[in-house]
Order: C-alpha cells, then structure tokens, then sequence
C-alpha cells in the first residue's frame, strides 16, 4: 500500500512538472513575461513624428457655388484662369543616410520626386566609368521614396536613382565601404 501511494505521488509529480515546462515553455515563445505591458511597448516600439513646418494659407475660396443660373445662382464676375506655378517637376533628389559602411552594411536611400507618383526607379551604381543597373528599385509614393541597398564593393562606391520611363536621373551620392 505504502508503495502504491509512493507511485502515485511520484506519476503526480511527474506531469505536475512536465505541464509546469510546458506552459513555461509557451509564455517564453509568446513572449508573456511579468514585467508590466507599458514597459515591454515602451522597450522595442518606436514612432517618428516629422518635425512641424508652417503651412500657406489657403487662396482660393474655400466654397464653390454652382454657376447654373437655373439653381438660382449666377457668376458675379468671370472665373478667373487658374496661375501656372512653375514645380520643380522632373528633378529627383537622392541623399543617402550613410556616409560610410562595412562591407555588405546597409545603405539607406531617400529622396523626393515632384511629379513622379507611382513611378519605378532603378538604382544604379558608377562601375568603371559607366553607370550600371543595381538589382534594387524604389516605388514613388507622395512624391518620395526610400529603398536600401548593400555592397561588399570597398572603398567609395556611387549611387544614383533612375526613371527609365522619362530618362530623368538624380544626383549621385557617395557612401564608403570599408
């Protein structure tokens, strides 16, 4: 009897720890801790807030009422023609966020293109005195871009951003690697 209630403790204790592992093992894989919940967001969350900048004012009217004489409204003078201001369309601004790297270090590149939104750009980079194909695009959204590119190529290496659809090509920047 004696070693029947010994067994019993024993097979008790046994999947008493081999559960206890178990859901030890499922709270590190889910990454439940005891820390608090503001302090483990607070560790690995971060946020860029862009710094504010002055906006015009608008000037134009900000309502527009119809022009149909049958809605019982008529234009009091004749619309004017709208202004033609002159945008800096076509060009694309390219900085990289790097100035020097390891080899195969990342290569962070941004820049803007006014007027270039949903186009592919190609990277390029200045191989023997010509300008080749690096096997990196970037996609314009709200006029900007950002990709990355790597290299073990050592020493300074030349990139450039190309849109192969109208031939424009931006600035060169220039990252050491080594």
């Amino acid at each position: 009897m004696l070693t029947g209630l010994l067994a019993l403790v024993g097979v008790g204790l046994a999947v008493g720890l081999v559960l206890g592992g178990g859901a030890l093992a499922v709270t590190r894989v889910l990454g439940v801790d005891g820390g608090s919940a503001t302090t483990a967001t607070t560790d690995v969350a971060s946020l860029y807030l862009p710094k504010p900048q002055k906006t015009d004012a608008p000037s134009g009217p900000l309502l527009t009422l119809s022009a149909d004489p049958k809605k019982g409204s008529a234009p009091s003078e004749k619309p004017k023609k709208p202004k033609k201001t002159k945008k800096a369309e076509g060009e694309i601004s390219l900085s990289a966020g790097q100035t020097q790297v390891a080899p195969m270090g990342q290569i962070d590149l941004t820049g803007v293109y006014p007027g270039g939104e949903g186009r592919v750009l190609q990277v390029e980079k200045f191989v023997g005195g010509n300008w080749q194909d690096f096997p990196v695009t970037a996609v314009v959204s709200n006029e900007t871009f950002t990709t990355f590119v790597q290299t073990s190529s050592q020493g300074v290496n030349r990139f450039r951003v190309v849109d192969n659809d109208s031939g424009t090509s931006s600035n060169d920047v220039r990252v050491t690697v080594g």
